[in-house]
């Protein structure tokens, strides 16, 4: 099961060079490539999901393995990325939404926000990998909330 925190990462840094080549597509005019490019940073966004929640599920979210002067700042980081990828996430539905149901004064409008968040969440979601499976590696597993509040 050690190779699905690495899938997923990866399937967020996907998703976040999807989004970024897509917004450069939008701002170019290319509409279409922009909608094919972003639906496939949504498909590797909900893949992430899917891996992430199985696994929280199944197996447990891992506690932080670093040293003990590390674990507030860790974990202080870790709910900045909770937070900005929630946000991201419910913004991107939104989003999502907004354009199927051809709204695009609104999709244009939070789709830039949308578009900022998750260019910020891929990297945090990266940051917080390398503190769990490389540079400190193992921590226990425990249900989601204990590993997320330390406990």
């Amino acid at each position: 099961m050690h190779i699905l925190p690495t899938i997923s990462t990866s399937f967020i840094v996907i998703s976040a060079i999807f989004v970024a080549f897509g917004w450069a597509q939008i701002v170019k005019g290319n509409r279409d490539t922009h909608q094919k490019l972003m639906l496939w940073g949504a498909g590797f966004a909900l893949a992430f999901f899917i891996i992430y929640v199985s696994r929280t599920i199944f197996v447990g979210n891992t506690t932080f393995g670093g040293p003990e002067s590390l674990k507030l700042p860790y974990h202080l980081f870790l709910f900045f990325h909770i937070t900005l990828a929630t946000v991201a996430a419910v913004f991107g539905v939104i989003t999502l939404l907004h354009a199927f149901n051809k709204r695009f004064a609104k999709h244009k409008k939070i789709g830039r926000w949308t578009a900022v968040i998750w260019l910020l969440t891929a990297p945090t979601g990266v940051v917080v990998y390398v503190l769990l499976y490389v540079m400190y590696p193992g921590g226990d597993t425990k249900p989601m909330i204990d590993a997320i509040l330390g406990l």
